[in-house]
């Protein structure tokens, strides 16, 4: 896991991008509708999701930590 902080300009262009873009909780919802996907289909033996499972396991958990940061779902009560 990363410590490093966000550079003023990266901070800067994700607050542009969530001010004109698309809401924190709309891309929060979008990240895990994404998610569903790709877990559907690696628990389904995709043929087109075969060739890199460690690399989309590896990113389905960054995007869920991503939409846990945006908008909190499971840490709700």
């Amino acid at each position: 896991m990363s410590t490093n902080t966000l550079t003023k300009e990266t901070a800067l262009r994700l607050s542009d991008f969530f001010n004109k873009s698309i809401d924190p909780i709309s891309m929060a919802k979008t990240i895990r509708q994404v998610n569903y996907i790709l877990a559907l289909s690696l628990m389904r033996e995709s043929e087109t999701l075969k060739f890199d499972k460690i690399s989309l396991e590896n990113g389905f958990y960054w995007l869920n930590e991503l939409a846990e940061t945006l908008n909190p779902y499971l840490d709700a009560e």
